[in-house]
């Protein structure tokens, strides 16, 4: 979308690690990615997969002098059990600080994070999403569709059966995926397919991310061969968003 064209997009993990709660966790890649990063003797990650938070990485929106989308704990999920009220206090306020930034939140616990929701003020440079991954989580979009953020989205990956129909007010985007991996879970092209025309139907972005390991033909092939056109096109539209404040000045940090 041309709103982000002069955007940079990354990663923020204030914390890592995080516990499996429902199908879409079963080949989880960032815990397969913990586990070899402890391999390699990285000392954050010496307890694996283990939840942490991490004060010393709380700074790093404010040092970064580009306006960037940063996807929040890609290691982790920011409404884990285990995160502290208080540390997300502390992520949000770096979010309030930084309001040439976009943040994207997703996670697989919106009960949490809708109740923490209610009580507080919702940026409005955040985007918060829940993952649905199958028909059996639907009813997760009900905990964040009324909530008061600028974008509400659903991350659709990976994507293990046919969502059929679906009530999508309130949503502002839909991201979509197959998975990638060894043990990676096939995704047939009609579930796509149908996601798209429920977006379409009622007027929500969508983002058609990959394929992954297995192709819309149903044939297995690393995830750069399978790309990421449907029909022989890219379905890859973002939701609108309010127009940024601009940078007026350095921070201590740059």
């Amino acid at each position: 979308m041309k709103q982000l064209q002069n955007y940079v997009f990354s990663t923020w993990n204030p914390t890592i690690g995080c516990s499996k709660i429902s199908a879409g966790c079963t080949n989880c890649y960032a815990e397969i990615i913990a586990k070899r990063l402890r391999l390699l003797g990285n000392e954050i990650y010496k307890d694996g997969f283990k939840f942490k938070m991490l004060p010393s990485r709380l700074n790093e929106p404010i040092k970064s002098k580009k306006q960037t989308v940063f996807f929040v704990n890609s290691m982790s999920d920011p409404f884990h059990e285990h995160m502290s009220e208080e540390f997300l206090d502390k992520i949000l306020d770096v979010i309030s600080q930084t309001p040439y930034h976009q943040y994207q939140i997703l996670t697989k616990r919106p009960h949490r994070m809708r109740k923490y929701f209610l009580s507080r003020k919702i940026p409005k440079n955040v985007w918060l999403g829940t993952t649905v991954e199958s028909s059996f989580v639907k009813d997760r979009i009900d905990l964040i569709r009324d909530l008061d953020a600028t974008v509400k989205w659903l991350s659709c990956e990976p994507l293990i059966n046919d969502l059929d129909s679906l009530d999508l007010s309130g949503i502002n985007w839909v991201v979509a995926g197959g998975e990638s991996g060894i043990n990676a879970r096939a995704m047939k092209k009609e579930w796509v397919v149908n996601l798209k025309n429920e977006c379409e139907n009622q007027d929500v972005a969508f983002y058609f991310k990959q394929w992954g390991t297995w192709g819309s033909d149903g044939v297995r092939r690393d995830k750069k061969s399978n790309g990421a056109l449907l029909n022989g096109k890219l379905y890859q539209s973002y939701p609108k968003i309010i127009e940024p404040q601009k940078r007026t000045q350095l921070s201590l940090f740059d």
